[in-house]
């Protein structure tokens, strides 16, 4: 009995990998060999980067706290010590926003902490 190679199975692996090339340069967007190796680099790129991402915004958060912080006359660490004991439980991506959007309840916020 003549070996089967199950060719839909493996021409819709081989198509699976060519759509996710689709938008490369050159040979990257057609040839099977190529593109594979290309995509496998581009999910671990993707990957990585949903980690970079949240590195990203926290220290982008910290900055914009500091900043508005230092308008008041404080450090940022000095500003997170005093939040922390006088129990005010809000994370940084809050804190920044209210930097940013609505610095006079910021303000109201720093003054009811020193």
């Amino acid at each position: 009995m003549p070996r089967s190679k199950n060719a839909v199975a493996s021409r819709a692996r081989r198509k699976k990998v060519l759509n996710q090339a689709k938008g490369f340069y050159g040979k990257r967007k057609n040839v099977y060999t190529v593109a594979k190796n290309i995509v496998e680099k581009g999910l671990t790129y993707s990957y990585v980067g949903r980690k970079l991402k949240k590195r990203e915004y926290r220290q982008l958060w910290i900055a914009r706290i500091n900043a508005a912080v230092r308008n008041e006359g404080l450090t940022y660490s000095q500003f997170m010590n005093l939040l922390s004991v006088k129990g005010i439980d809000l994370n940084r991506k809050v804190l920044a926003d209210l930097a940013m959007n609505e610095p006079a309840s910021f303000k109201s916020l720093v003054d009811s902490v020193k």
